[in-house]
């Protein structure tokens, strides 16, 4: 049991997850988690794909491939060098984003001569714990270059720049004082400066410090006049561009504090949006350690996939989510890319649904482990522990996509690879269910699918946490499904 672990069989665990940190730190939002992905499989060898341009002539046995939508959503595969038309695809799936505070399309605001910045809330965070967080800024921006194109460029302003203050304890009531109550609209708004501060400095013009061509862009710009100009200033700096420059932006806060290891004996991870980033760190690591051990891949008859989508906290409904044609899609311009006539465009249905029924979706999302101080609210037998290994989330009403033949195959892998044990999760009839991607690409591609993650605390916080033994349970697992898929599901009855 972990209980027994010695501080130095911790210290095994300890460089994984101190590169799981520096990721995290390095991820503020879907935008730089996608990113920064693509600078690891770039670096190992994958090749960008465009999704305007035709996949036929360009992918081969054997050979590593990405692309990416909206720049939010990620899919990555390798191919097995002995893949044949109508094998299958053995899929990693998770999702980028994470509650947070966005900026509105009109974000000026202010109040009892504070400079704030409006925002909306986006998912179902614990928001509560944003409060008196010292936050950043981070996102898309959309630059206008001199010959007239428009770039996409990333931001990051790694520094407290907006503050969401709670009220003192002087100034509530009794009632106030035992029921924190959260108003979205009212109460969560960051507080990003003051008025004042600007008459001290005599800067009656809040446009001091800005050339002429940047006042008169933003003068007769409608859409930059609804946005404080030093929030535009700031956007503009760290970019290294003209205010002028900038055309669009899709902002939100996050909290500056960075990833690190805490706990006794260093073995939990202390992180903002571990939901879902650590499923996306450890999937990735997974696919980059499989396409590069060549031997592995020699054998290898399926495709073995990433799908990393936005939105999941929100329902997963847009171009780019879950629910989108992303999934089939991908499955289907693949194997026509790889199908054994080269020259013909079109994918026989009947291919198309041998492979669909050859293929795998390991649905990742994390999982609730279970809580010290509210143990009753796990249901007794089902109440997965921090550092004991992946839990398989089970659900009868289908709010999870597992069934018997798919949990089976999970822990058929962990047995065949002999590494740690599976969990397993089942809410309590007294209390409402999550869901994730898993029952929505079950539903729309018809592949098989696992429900499960790794188990962590504070779920949809500010700051969340998860035991450091658990990313390397999950890497052991990914790695054990893209070796050991194919000959546990040829081993099962169809």
């Amino acid at each position: 049991p972990f209980e027994t672990m010695a501080s130095e069989t911790i210290a095994a665990y300890i460089p994984f997850a101190e590169k799981a940190c520096s990721f995290l730190s390095a991820s503020p939002d879907p935008f730089h988690a996608v990113s920064n992905s693509v600078l690891k499989l770039e670096a190992s060898g994958f090749v960008q794909l465009s999704k305007r341009d035709p996949f036929l002539g360009k992918i081969q046995p054997g050979g590593k491939y990405y692309y990416t939508i909206n720049k939010s959503t990620l899919v990555a595969f390798c191919v097995g060098h002995k893949f044949q038309s109508g094998n299958g695809f053995k899929i990693i799936g998770g999702h980028t984003d994470s509650p947070n505070l966005k900026v509105k399309p009109r974000s000026k605001r202010s109040g009892s001569g504070c400079i704030q910045l409006d925002v909306e809330c986006y998912g179902g965070g614990l928001w509560h714990t944003w409060f008196d967080r010292d936050l950043g800024i981070s996102g898309r921006v959309l630059v206008r270059e001199k010959d007239g194109r428009v770039v996409q460029k990333f931001v990051m302003v790694d520094k407290p720049v907006a503050r969401v203050s709670s009220l003192c304890i002087h100034l509530q009531s009794a009632s106030e004082r035992q029921s924190f109550t959260v108003n979205k609209e009212d109460h969560l708004q960051p507080i990003i400066g003051t008025e004042e501060m600007v008459f001290q400095e005599g800067v009656k013009d809040q446009l001091n410090g800005f050339s002429e061509e940047e006042k008169e862009d933003i003068e007769s710009c409608t859409w930059k006049k609804e946005h404080e100009p030093q929030l535009l200033k700031l956007i503009a700096s760290e970019l290294q561009i003209s205010v002028k420059d900038i055309a669009d932006f899709e902002l939100n806060l996050f909290d500056t504090q960075k990833a690190c290891l805490g706990g006794i004996q260093s073995e939990f991870l202390y992180s903002a949006r571990l939901d879902n980033l650590a499923t996306v760190f450890v999937s990735v690591e997974a696919l980059l350690a499989h396409s590069e051990d060549s031997e592995l891949l020699s054998q290898d008859e399926d495709i073995s996939l990433v799908a990393l989508f936005d939105h999941e906290e929100v329902g997963s409904n847009s171009a780019h989510g879950a629910a989108s044609p992303v999934m089939a899609e991908a499955v289907k311009r693949i194997s026509t890319a790889l199908q054994d006539d080269p020259n013909s465009a079109f994918l026989s249905p009947d291919v198309y649904s041998m492979s669909i029924r050859k293929s795998f979706v390991f649905s990742v999302d994390q999982a609730h482990a279970v809580h010290p101080n509210y143990s009753s609210k796990h249901e007794k037998a089902h109440a997965p522990k921090m550092n004991s290994g992946v839990v398989i989330k089970n659900n009868q009403n289908q709010r999870y996509a597992t069934n018997s033949v798919t949990g089976y195959i999970v822990r058929e892998l962990t047995r065949k690879a002999g590494i740690s044990p599976v969990q397993e999760f089942v809410v309590r009839n007294d209390c409402p269910c999550g869901s994730t991607i898993g029952p929505i690409i079950s539903t729309s591609t018809g592949i098989r699918t696992v429900d499960a993650g790794m188990p962590q605390l504070s779920m949809h916080s500010c700051r969340e946490v998860m035991g450091i033994v658990d990313l390397t349970n999950c890497l052991d697992l990914f790695k054990a499904f893209f070796k050991h898929f194919r000959e546990v599901d040829d081993a099962l009855e169809g």
